[in-house]
């Protein structure tokens, strides 16, 4: 694949996919919901993957972290319950960085060879693949059965009397006992105890974290002393530090393609730009992808940290939200490229993922159609990385009481459950699409037209943009607050895009400035032939600085009009 490529990530919560088992119950163990596998990922689901556009795979939750599924026989160590969230455990409370996790696994003693093998299949399919690295926490019974030669468990070394030392790995509440302010003794016989304490995964340096703490998480040590100001401890080089490093080589060396980093603003920077170089000295095209949430610190994480992508959660994600749900103007999409300072190349776009609600969903915007323009926007407007989630495209709603997640709009992170849309669309991995109703499949092909233009047409893929809003306020065929357009254009093909997040149809007169004719060097010509690629139909337009051109568009809709110039 060439780097001129658009990535489109498909995200997919690897144990959910392929779980059959449309009678799942509340809170229920393995036994009872069953637990999709690395195998479900087959030849044919991989091939249907990419025919939707994909270039790469986020495996969400492949690093083996702590469940309440005894894995004892396997010579794994068990989890106390009360420090698991949910019966099958939330992938970001990692148990150990070495292994995969065996809920995963057909034959769990092959755990790792099913993910070597998992890899080769998703690279023959002609997809990539990214896993997550998770460097700020760890579980609370964080153990390595798994150690490498030459590698020491985390935390074994550590001198529990120092609350904070540059060689330590965790952080520690000296002389206390963990007193956490939830359940602390589960359906165990005893409570479970931790002595001394260690910080909680979100900074919650005392012994005392409660329900609304990563509680099942400790803090790991980089070197920062936050409760003496956040003084920073990076010479000698802490262990820490060397400890990680060890941890993404060892999965670069499985062949895989990225790593998304879970929260990694809360890890500093200088940590970072220390690792990452020293990975892709042996990894040179390894993908860096940063959860971040601080636009003070984009610039930082980009070219101090030398991250490859951020996310785009608080400025983009949030602003095309607010636009579905009637609650911000669509003239804020300008405002949320502009204020990134031209880092839009270097953001990951997304309308969905793990932690955020599916659009479909009672909390979001009911109705999945709703959020056309937005993808349409979303996807098309820069060359940089879009990401769905897996049943985004069907309309997922995300509307089950799982067990530890409640009915809130998400997929659950922490249960064993099966998704409705995506077991209808896999049917017992034929994928023929005779269990998804008709608003399932039209939905289906919308997303996969957009995603796959992404790569089909150079000028979304490479090509300039110029956005026409500034031109197009207070106009009388045109309401800013409900439409956007516009412009991609490469060599001599240009794309009008123009979106309604209206539910009416509109007959819009856009003005395209004489700016944007010297900007991308277009004629100007009174009749052009324009082909929808959404649609597939012909129209002729104008394309003046004088005159605007007319277009119709439909009610939570788009159009993307191809001229060849």
């Amino acid at each position: 694949m060439s780097d001129e490529n658009k990535l489109i990530i498909y995200q997919v919560f690897t144990r959910l996919f392929g779980n059959n088992n449309n009678h799942c119950i509340n809170n229920g163990s393995i036994t009872e919901n069953g637990c999709g596998k690395m195998a479900d990922f087959t030849a044919k689901a991989l091939g249907e993957i990419k025919k939707l556009g994909a270039t790469h795979i986020w495996y969400t939750g492949i690093i083996e972290h702590a469940t309440q599924t005894d894995y004892r026989r396997y010579n794994i160590q068990p989890d106390h319950p009360a420090i698991v969230k949910g019966k099958a455990g939330s992938p970001y409370a990692v148990k150990d960085y070495y292994d995969v996790d065996p809920d995963l696994a057909k034959d769990v003693p092959e755990r790792m060879k099913e993910f070597e093998n998992l890899v080769q299949r998703t690279h023959r399919s002609g997809l990539k693949v990214i896993i997550d690295f998770v460097p700020n926490h760890v579980a609370r019974q964080y153990h390595s059965d798994t150690l490498p030669d030459g590698t020491s468990q985390l935390g074994a070394n550590d001198d529990t009397n120092y609350a904070f030392s540059p060689y330590n790995n965790f952080y520690y509440i000296p002389q206390s006992e963990l007193h956490g302010q939830f359940d602390m003794k589960g359906s165990a016989a005893e409570a479970y105890k931790e002595f001394p304490a260690k910080a909680t995964g979100n900074n919650r340096f005392d012994a005392y974290p409660n329900i609304n703490d990563w509680y099942e998480t400790v803090k790991l040590n980089y070197g920062v002393d936050y409760q003496n100001g956040g003084t920073c401890h990076f010479a000698p080089t802490p262990d820490t530090w060397g400890k990680m490093l060890d941890i993404l080589l060892f999965w670069a060396g499985k062949d895989i393609d990225g790593f998304r980093c879970d929260m990694a603003e809360m890890v500093p920077v200088e940590f970072w730009e220390w690792a990452i170089p020293r990975v892709k000295a042996q990894y040179p095209s390894l993908l860096f992808i940063a959860e971040v949430y601080n636009p003070g610190e984009y610039n930082n994480y980009l070219f101090r940290g030398k991250f490859d992508y951020l996310y785009d959660k608080v400025g983009l994600y949030d602003t095309l939200r607010n636009i579905i749900c009637g609650n911000e103007s669509a003239t804020a999409i300008t405002r949320a490229w502009q204020s990134l300072g031209g880092i839009e190349k270097r953001m990951l776009n997304f309308l969905e993922n793990h932690d955020e609600q599916r659009i479909a969903s009672d909390f979001f915007a009911s109705n999945p159609l709703k959020a056309i323009p937005a993808l349409i926007v979303s996807a098309c407007m820069n060359v940089n990385p879009m990401m769905i989630y897996f049943g985004q495209e069907f309309g997922e709603l995300g509307m089950d009481s799982e067990g530890f997640s409640g009915r809130d709009g998400r997929t659950t992170i922490f249960d064993y459950w099966s998704v409705d849309t995506i077991r209808r669309w896999r049917n017992g991995g034929k994928f023929d699409g005779k269990m998804l109703t008709e608003d399932q499949q039209y939905l289906y092909r919308i997303y996969q037209r957009i995603l796959t233009l992404c790569n089909e047409e150079m000028a979304i893929a490479q090509g300039d943009f110029f956005d026409l809003m500034y031109a197009n306020t207070n106009g009388w065929r045109f309401n800013e607050h409900k439409q956007y357009a516009f412009l991609r254009k490469f060599k001599r093909e240009l794309l009008l895009f123009v979106v309604n997040f209206d539910h009416i149809s509109v007959d819009l007169a856009i003005n395209i400035p004489s700016h944007a004719f010297d900007f991308l060097q277009l004629p100007q010509m009174d009749r052009y032939k324009a082909t929808d690629l959404l649609s597939g139909k012909e129209e002729t337009i104008s394309l003046l600085p004088y005159k605007a051109t007319d277009v119709s568009v439909g009610g939570y809709s788009g159009k993307i009009l191809k001229i060849k110039l």
